[in-house]
């Protein structure tokens, strides 16, 4: 393998239709390491959540015989009370799944030339890899433990956060009788209380011409709960407005709305990739609370997925009691630091 290392965001742009390919024959499927979640997210690092002064990026390509077979997506980061090191672009607060970009049958020999590169070459400020936001079954874990103790390494591992995950049967009849018999009581009973009081009628962003009047709404709703309100501010609602127009334009947008008497009670901001429904963010209007919709909007999102033909609802990161009672079965979230044994 050739590796080179982009530095500059105009050789990662000209990189695009090379990264998407090549994403798509990848042994993990996110829409996290797609070219348009990856480039909106360091327009102002994940709404500001690492410092732009003091960030570079420090993307690894592998090509062998002209073809673009492995992508390390990192960037240098220079933190107040962290340690300099290279991470995922991405990581890691408002990224649910990260991982190296290769094709499956060269990814060992990828990780081994990349490590090899990262500390024989000049151009790195650090060797020190602090890589977060894998799944704890990618296969990147076991190879890169592996690697690290015959290049003295260390590796450590530690769990982040669970991220629990539907997997959908073929038909409604057979989730809701998956489900424990008191949750699927309630689910029976939410349902039927609130069309017997209200207009309800499911919409998705897909069929509006506005993808920014829609996440201001969205934002809106997000304001109502205690947590999101902190976290929202002007850097990271720029993000999100970013977020929400370059996933319109890739076609992976998936924005539901619940209305209920043809107001906006409750909304889902979700991704549709790999025949799968990835639920990133919610928000809801407490005027309806009583009606509980977004409780009510997430049983109709699993009905119309099933109908669909979707395999999956990822629920990501986050360990909330109402995941599990709709099915949720746990993953987790882990974080990788490694670096060079300094020999004396």
């Amino acid at each position: 393998m050739e590796l080179s290392l982009i530095t500059s965001e105009n050789e990662w742009e000209a990189l695009q239709p090379k990264w998407d390919t090549l994403q798509a024959s990848s042994f993990r499927h996110y829409p996290f390491l797609e070219f348009w979640y990856l480039h909106n997210w360091w327009q102002n690092l994940g709404g500001g959540e690492w410092n732009q002064d003091n960030a570079t990026l420090q993307i690894i390509t592998a090509q062998e015989d002209g073809r673009l077979v492995g992508i390390a997506p990192l960037f240098c980061s220079h933190e107040s009370g962290l340690e300099p090191a290279l991470r995922f672009i991405g990581q890691i607060e408002v990224t649910d799944y990260l991982d190296f970009i290769c094709l499956p049958e060269k990814l060992e020999g990828f990780l081994s030339q990349m490590l090899d590169f990262i500390d024989v070459s000049n151009e790195f400020s650090t060797k020190h890899l602090d890589l977060a936001n894998f799944q704890d079954d990618s296969p990147s874990l076991a190879l890169l433990e592996s690697l690290c103790q015959g290049k003295q390494r260390t590796y450590e591992m530690k769990v982040l956060q669970p991220s629990p995950s539907i997997h959908l049967p073929s038909s409604w009849e057979e989730y809701l009788q998956s489900l424990h018999k008191k949750q699927r009581h309630e689910v029976r009973r939410k349902e039927r209380n609130i069309e017997r009081d209200y207009q309800v009628e499911l919409n998705f962003s897909e069929n509006s011409h506005d993808v920014t009047e829609d996440m201001g709404r969205f934002i809106e709703l997000m304001r109502n709960e205690e947590k999101k309100a902190a976290f929202l501010n002007p850097v990271t609602e720029q993000y999100l407005f970013g977020l929400g127009k370059a996933a319109h334009q890739a076609g992976r947008l998936n924005l539901a709305s619940l209305m209920v008497d043809g107001k906006q009670a409750a909304a889902y901001l979700n991704f549709f990739f790999d025949n799968k429904l990835w639920v990133y963010n919610t928000g809801w209007d407490p005027e309806f609370s009583k009606a509980s919709p977004g409780w009510v909007l997430l049983v109709k999102l699993i009905q119309w997925a099933i109908e669909q033909g979707l395999d999956e609802v990822d629920l990501m990161r986050g360990d909330e009691e109402y995941k599990y009672r709709f099915g949720g079965i746990d993953r987790h979230v882990v974080q990788v630091v490694s670096e060079k044994v300094k020999l004396f």
